[in-house]
């Protein structure tokens, strides 16, 4: 396959068919969306310190590409300061101390934001769309660098795309959505990874010395949806049992970037 072919196979993967698998987890109990959250941290984490920042300071000088992960993540906290940062990752997750549904949880992170349902439901479909896009630049940046760091960047994608998904299903649907219409919307919204990685691969192709940076950016991205979204949503569950459930699950996701990176190294 083509660096083209397989860029557009993992933005379909990490757009639509997540959408599609967020879908089928609606009907699951909230504890296994938990435990989604915490095998995606893994799979970020891994994704970042395994793939990307290595890939980005093999090609970089490592001051300039430090640098810009620490302007994006600085980036990133003020977009979250404007709102729309956090309605593209609702991620709060459920608290069975309280027996408050994953779907009821969502919704309760979704109504601290300022006006009414609809906004909310508009601000869920702009910001999942932004949040895709950029979804798909990290991907074909990282398929243009490297196919191993494709794979494990695309599988740490949909791991932190399923949960999402299903938090902003559930606000659309306290918007007024129907469940159909919700549906439909998403799966346009995911469509934005496509568009955002054909940009990406035709934008970045020749554009070689740019790359480290993309990639700076990309591991500043995934690593504050983790740490700044993903993370505090399990600190909701401190029993000793719960906490070392989510670890075993974080090790999985990083043990599965690894294996990527192994397999594919040979």
């Amino acid at each position: 396959m083509s660096t083209l072919a397989y860029i557009v196979v993992a933005a379909v993967s990490g757009g639509i068919l997540a959408t599609l698998a967020a879908a089928a987890t609606l009907a699951l109990h909230a504890r296994w969306i938990s435990r989604l959250v915490s095998f995606a941290v893994g799979a970020l984490l891994g994704a970042v310190f395994i793939e990307l920042l290595p890939h980005a300071l093999e090609e970089g000088s490592a001051g300039p590409v430090m640098i810009t992960v620490l302007i994006g993540l600085l980036s990133f906290f003020l977009l979250e300061k404007l709102v729309l940062w956090r309605h593209a990752h609702g991620h709060e997750q459920h608290d069975d101390a309280e027996d408050e549904s994953e779907h009821d949880h969502a919704l309760h992170a979704h109504q601290r934001a300022p006006g009414d349902g609809g906004r909310s439901g508009l601000m869920i479909l702009i910001g999942n769309s932004v949040h895709n896009l950029c979804d798909g630049i990290v991907i074909a940046a990282a398929f243009i660098t490297d196919l191993r760091l494709g794979v494990a960047t695309t599988v740490a994608i949909v791991a932190h795309a399923v949960p999402q998904q299903v938090g902003d299903f559930a606000v659309l649907i306290h918007s007024g959505f129907t469940r159909g219409r919700a549906f439909a919307f998403n799966v346009a919204a995911g469509g934005a990874t496509l568009v955002g990685a054909l940009a990406g691969y035709f934008a970045l192709a020749d554009m070689q010395q740019v790359l480290p940076y993309v990639l700076a950016v990309a591991s500043a991205s995934l690593l504050y949806v983790a740490v700044a979204d993903l993370i505090p949503s399990l600190h909701r569950r401190p029993e000793p049992v719960e906490t070392v459930r989510q670890m075993l699950l974080i090790g999985l996701g990083v043990a599965i970037i690894g294996g990527v990176h192994v397999l594919l190294e040979h």
